[in-house]
This record gives structure tokens, sequence and C-alpha cells, in this order.
């Protein structure tokens, strides 16, 4: 079998270990009386999801170049394929995505594709799947490039961050307890709740990858509200169940701003500094005691 034969298999594993998931989580929210799933937030979901894979997947020979030639250029030869290698890369990418991760809700010019990612009103599996088309406009691929720089071969570093971002598909879900002392060292459903919730005290925390650590080293970790229930999405406005508008909205409110800026200093400003277009509680918190969703006021 030849490397992209291997590639493919293991990508079809995946997307049917996931689809299996999705759709066991979504039984299970319909059996007991939950309120999980929205169908038109859910097809909106698969069509950004559609459009994320074939935009990935013509991008991927272009991107690739940039590594390869950095790791041309690399400091030193670091194999992945020994256990002390397979534990510095998967370290190493997990502490990069933490601080790509947090970047992308400080910056606006990346928040405008990260922000698609809040955008779902409920917390399920298909929530995971709602990615921005807009990655590597707003330069993602960059934070990873030094990685090929230090000596990691440029197809392990793609292996680490699948096998990161895979393990965070399991960590959208309401359905799912605590786990103990594990809560300490890893990223749990638990703790990425709170990343996705609009609530003041949960706004910018818990970015890790895998891990927590990260988070609870460099002061963003949050524990979830006890006795709350959380909310959802993003602020103001109404909620598009239309995939284009919900790629392409914070990108056209930010073009709208810098047409409408005088001065280089201000579009400057607009299109990379700080983030102002924060999560709130224009979702629907859920009632605590059936989980059924609850109308809530908009706060603009």
């Amino acid at each position: 079998m030849s490397p992209l034969d291997s590639v493919v298999s293991i990508r079809l594993g995946v997307l049917t270990v996931a689809a299996s998931f999705m759709l066991l989580e979504y039984l299970i929210g319909r059996l007991a009386h939950h309120d999980l799933h929205d169908m038109r937030e859910t097809a909106a979901t698969f069509g950004v999801a559609a459009g994320h894979s074939l935009i990935r997947g013509l991008e991927a020979a272009i991107i690739a170049l940039p590594f390869m030639l950095a790791y041309e250029h690399r400091v030193f030869n670091i194999d992945a394929a020994t256990v002390n290698g397979a534990v510095l890369l998967f370290l190493a990418v997990d502490f990069v995505y933490y601080w790509h991760h947090r970047a992308s809700h400080h910056i606006r010019w990346l928040w405008a594709t990260h922000s698609v990612h809040h955008s779902p009103r409920r917390m399920n599996l298909t929530a995971a799947l709602r990615l921005g088309w807009t990655a590597n406009i707003s330069g993602h691929f960059l934070f990873y490039l030094p990685l090929a720089f230090l000596g990691f071969h440029p197809f392990a570093i793609v292996a680490a961050l699948a096998a990161n971002l895979t393990y965070q598909f399991f960590l959208h879900t309401e359905l799912s307890p605590r786990f103990g002392p594990l809560e300490w060292i890893l990223n749990t459903p638990t703790h990425h709740r709170v990343h996705h919730a609009s609530e003041a005290e949960c706004l910018d925390k818990n970015f890790g990858g895998t891990l927590i650590l990260f988070d609870r080293l460099f002061g963003t970790f949050a524990e979830a509200p006890e006795g709350k229930p959380l909310t959802y999405g993003l602020r103001g406005g109404s909620q598009s169940h239309h995939p284009l508008r919900i790629v392409f909205s914070e990108w056209s409110a930010m073009i709208r701003e810098v047409r409408g800026a005088s001065k280089f200093g201000q579009k400057f400003t607009i299109l990379f500094g700080p983030v102002t277009r924060r999560k709130a509680a224009t979702t629907r918190p859920r009632s605590p005691e059936n989980g059924r969703t609850i109308e809530a006021p908009s706060e603009g």
C-alpha cells in the first residue's frame, strides 16, 4: 500500500468512527429528550464542513512548499519515529496549538476564520466540523512552520496535528462525565464546553488542544461554573444557516469597517488589532432541569 493509500484509508476510518459517534450522540439525545441538535444548524455545519474539506485539499500542495523549504534548512534532525522524538513532537504541537488558538481569539485577522467554529449555538459533535475556509489566508500555518525549521519532518507535523484535532472532535459534546484526576492534565469535554461558552467568566479560556496544562501554566484556565447552564454562540446579529454567510460574516464586517475608516492606522487596527465582536448571550441557555433550551434576551 502506497503512503497516499494509507492516508486515504486512515482518513476514511476516522470519518467512519466520527459519523458513528455523531449518530450515537443524536440517538441518545432523542431517547433522553435532550435538545442537543438543531437540524438546520447541523445541515449548515455539514455544508461548511464540505467546503472546508474541498478547500484544504486544493491548498495542500501549496502549503507544503514552505514547510519543505523550512525543513531543508532545519537546525536539528528529530526523528519522530522514536519514543523521545514522538513525545517531543506531541508536546511541541500542543504548545504551538495553544498559542495559535489563543492568538485566534485576540487578533481579528485570525478571529475572522476561527469565529466560524464558535458560531454553533448547540454543543454537540457536529460542531467540531464547523471550521473556517480561510485558515491559510489568515496565516494559521505560519504558527507551525518553526517546527519544520527545528527539525520535525512536515509529514510528522501534519500527522501529530491531525491526531490532536481528532482528539478534540470528542470534546464537543454535553454527553460526558468528568474524568477525575485526568481533568487536571487533559483537555476534556468539561473544559472545552467552557471554551465555547459565552458567559463573561468563560471568554478566552481553555485554549489547549490535547492538554490543559498550558492553560494552567499561562493563566487562561477556567473551571466550569457550578450548577450554571452554559450558553454558546457569537455576539450580535441573528444566526444564519447559510454556509457562505457563516464562513464570511466576520470577513464582511471587517471589510466594511476598513472601507469606512479614513486613516491607515485605523484600517490596520481593524484588521490586526484586538477582537471586539465577542461571544455573548444571544444564544439560548439550557434549562438545568430538563436540558431543553429556553429563550434568553439578546445583549446586542
